[in-house]
């Protein structure tokens, strides 16, 4: 009942797919274990060297024999990165903030499908455009580097009007199956989901981190800009910590004026190197940090209030699809 006419275009079992979580934080164990079980699992490229992914690529082929797929944040390619992904002949590519038309024909030459994820109406349409197979529209509501300002709800079936005949996948605020349900009745074909995998045992991010996502409410997430070192002026919603408060206690001050600006806040290994994270680092707490959480980015949607555990990412996908056939049958009902 819940295999949409995506699901069998991307040769998936369910219309779930595990958010591409940036700096490697969805690696190959999250994407594989999202795949396997029926989803769709993505690894999440942003920022990460072109060397890296392809390393990521194959690991997570030893894994899976099912489809995943690579997401890239355009602003941080740095060259290579999607040459790799049409060498590797990823099943699928997503491509986010920005133009999309330089890159989708030669990845669909390669035999890769590209989805494009969009905040606007108008860039579901430059992207439609362009050749994409599908449009992710991300609401407000969303964790992470979020695009644009509208709802879920309002911009969904905007999208899906917009773009039609072409699916369009729902991300932003969804980490349960009564949320499926609801993406698929605003015109969407699958669910995209961050912060619910972002708790899950496969997830690389830090156990504190994970911990934070589970106690914290919708309210305790800000829509912001403050955590701009290594990529600027791209918006963002975090759960707010000591760092986003004494930036506003301070009366939200601009770059260059913000409290303890320069200095280091812990250490991680990125890129197999141990590095010191500046205060207000774009990077988010990944295994093994060293340091304060309060001062990091801890990327969160306003679904934090759903998510109540740390499960493995298989259980997340069989709950959802579970519950959202509970509920589909009480509205037959």
């Amino acid at each position: 009942m819940l295999r949409t006419r995506l699901c069998r275009d991307l040769g998936i079992d369910y219309p779930i797919v595990s958010a591409p979580l940036g700096g490697g934080n969805a690696g190959p164990e999250l994407a594989a274990a999202v795949s396997n079980v029926g989803g769709l699992g993505l690894l999440g490229m942003g920022g990460v060297p072109a060397h890296v992914i392809r390393e990521q690529i194959r690991d997570t082929r030893k894994l899976t024999s099912r489809p995943f797929g690579v997401g890239l944040l355009l602003p941080l390619l740095e060259g290579g990165e999607v040459e790799v992904c049409e060498a590797e002949r990823v099943p699928v590519l997503v491509l986010f903030w920005g133009d999309t038309l330089p890159y989708v024909e030669r990845a669909r030459r390669a035999g890769i499908r590209v989805l494009a994820q969009v905040g606007s109406v108008d860039e579901a349409r430059a992207a439609a455009a362009a050749g994409v197979h599908a449009i992710i529209a991300q609401g407000f509501e969303a964790g992470g580097h979020v695009r644009g300002s509208t709802s879920l709800a309002t911009l969904v079936p905007s999208v899906v009007q917009a773009v039609a005949p072409l699916p369009v996948i729902a991300a932003g605020g969804i980490a349960t199956g009564r949320g499926l349900v609801a993406a698929l009745g605003l015109g969407a074909e699958a669910v995209l989901m961050g912060t619910r995998f972002v708790a899950s045992e496969e997830a690389r991010a830090a156990l504190a981190y994970k911990e934070r996502i589970v106690r914290a409410r919708a309210e305790d997430t800000i829509h912001t800009m403050l955590f701009d070192v290594g990529w600027a002026d791209a918006a963002h919603r975090v759960i707010r910590n000591k760092a986003v408060d004494e930036w506003v206690a301070a009366g939200r001050p601009p770059v260059g004026q913000r409290p303890g600006e320069g200095t280091s806040v812990g250490r991680m290994r990125i890129g197999g190197t141990m590095t010191d994270v500046p205060r207000y680092s774009v990077g988010n707490p990944m295994a093994g940090f060293e340091g304060d959480l309060e001062y990091m980015a801890l990327y969160a949607g306003e679904s934090c209030s759903l998510v109540n555990d740390i499960r493995p990412a298989a259980a997340i996908v069989r709950d959802v699809i579970a519950e959202a056939e509970v509920v589909l049958r009480e509205l037959l009902r």
